[in-house]
């Protein structure tokens, strides 16, 4: 009986033994390599948990040289791999070389068949716990800076661009659709910045009439208008010494951002209805979802102001767009309502996860959250469905892509977006990475329009 679920590798040149051992691990499916080269094919297609690996192997089938080398190769391509040495009689010293290199165990022959199914049944127990606990920890998720939650590459690297940028006063401008998390952003740049003991004042420049957003701002002083019975500081001045934060500054009326950009430049206001020039020390950090490029060729954005209020520009991608972070994020939440709620769910069904990753989410991580407190609300098992969620599958649409083509070329996109997040963009490392040569990966980044 063979179990493909378990994949079993044997490294092992003896035809004799070759024979022997593919018929003694029972619930295994059992592949076999004669040598290096053919252990690393099988390695890379059938990802074994277990490996029993013969040291000596061709061309020195008498030595060891060969046989380490391969355990290098496969520690180095599955790190979580439990590779079992097989080593001559009295050749202790060599089994103890091989475990220091990060082999799990080793067996000295005569081969007992019994006693190595004992010992390739355990290793591969523990290769199944520590694959859980991954799980575990992955499922989690935990926050990468300030309240922000995510493993994707894409986010990893715009988290590390915070922790960098934070402990300047460089003006910073986050761009992202709504419901990205920008103010997550704003609030983790001011919690790692110097100024973090002092108050970070948000301001909402597209949720204030225009009439009323530049008293907002800079404040008034005593009659400057009808109804200003004393004189009031503005959002600049209360941030004085700490952060500003101007969210959705893309609505910025046209006649403020003249104001705005003399206040960059110079660091001093003057309120409404007054003459005095106050200083004011406030570290600038922007926000918006429109493409402000397109407005400045409308003429309803400031050249000047942007090229002021994006000293440093953080790009912050779509939900739909972070691998991996969909069910990271749904468990966070899920937990945190959870305890808001009084409520014990344990977690999704695989449709509500297939649903999840299926849905485009144009509302992004505002979206999910509001989706999950929903689930959270109305589910009545012990876990959150897809109808809980309210997405539900559509007549004719299909949970997962059947053409094998598409399958492999988004796998292939996947990879390679890793690959050079992974390598901050160096080409050669990428393609280390990805175990392919130059040529062919910049083959592969003209077919997928990687720029």
């Amino acid at each position: 009986m063979s179990d493909s679920s378990r994949p079993l590798l044997v490294v092992e040149d003896d035809p004799g033994l070759q024979s022997q051992l593919r018929w003694c691990f029972d619930g295994f499916d059992v592949q076999v390599a004669g040598n290096r080269e053919e252990a690393i094919t099988l390695l890379r297609r059938f990802e074994p948990g277990v490996v029993l690996l013969d040291l000596g192997l061709p061309p020195d089938p008498g030595g060891v040289t060969e046989g380490l080398a391969t355990l290098r190769e496969i520690l180095s391509l599955a790190p979580e791999t439990k590779v079992i040495v097989v080593t001559g009689d009295n050749d202790r010293a060599n089994a103890v070389k091989a475990i220091a290199m990060g082999a799990y165990d080793f067996y000295q022959k005569p081969v007992e068949a019994e006693i190595l199914a004992l010992i390739v049944e355990r290793a591969w127990h523990v290769h199944e716990l520590e694959l859980e606990n991954r799980k575990l920890q992955r499922g989690r998720g935990k926050a990468l800076v300030g309240d922000i939650i995510a493993t994707s590459p894409q986010m990893v690297q715009a988290c590390r661009m915070v922790e960098k940028v934070a402990p300047t006063d460089v003006t910073t401008l986050l761009l992202g659709a709504s419901g990205t998390g920008k103010e997550l952003f704003a609030r983790a740049l001011h919690e790692l910045s110097p100024r973090a003991k002092k108050r970070m004042v948000a301001i909402n420049c597209a949720a204030i009439p225009a009439n009323l957003l530049e008293s907002e701002l800079f404040g008034y002083e005593k009659g400057a208008f009808t109804g200003a019975h004393k004189q009031t500081k503005g959002k600049i001045e209360y941030a004085d010494g700490g952060t500003l934060f101007l969210d959705e500054i893309g609505d910025l009326p046209h006649e403020l951002q003249a104001k705005l950009l003399r206040f960059l430049q110079e660091r001093v206001i003057e309120r409404v209805g007054g003459r005095e020039e106050i200083p004011v020390d406030v570290r600038i950090i922007c926000a918006t979802h429109q493409n402000l490029s397109r407005l400045i060729e409308e003429g309803r954005f400031r050249e000047d102001l942007f090229y002021r209020i994006s000293e440093i520009t953080i790009e912050i991608p779509p939900l739909k767009e972070r691998e991996g972070d969909i069910a990271v994020l749904a468990r966070a939440f899920l937990d945190r309502f959870n305890a808001e709620l009084g409520r014990s769910i344990k977690g999704f069904e695989p449709k509500a996860l297939e649903a999840m990753e299926r849905h485009d989410w144009p509302g992004n991580v505002r979206e999910l959250e509001s989706r999950i407190k929903r689930a959270a609300i109305l589910a009545d098992g012990r876990q959150i469905g897809a109808a809980d969620l309210g997405l539900v599958e559509k007549p004719g649409e299909e949970g997962l892509p059947m053409n094998l083509k598409q399958v492999r070329e988004e796998a292939e996109r996947n990879a390679i977006r890793r690959a050079l997040a992974h390598s901050g963009n160096n080409i050669t490392e990428a393609a280390k990475v990805l175990g392919v040569t130059r040529p062919t990966l910049y083959n592969l980044l003209e077919k997928y329009g990687f720029r």
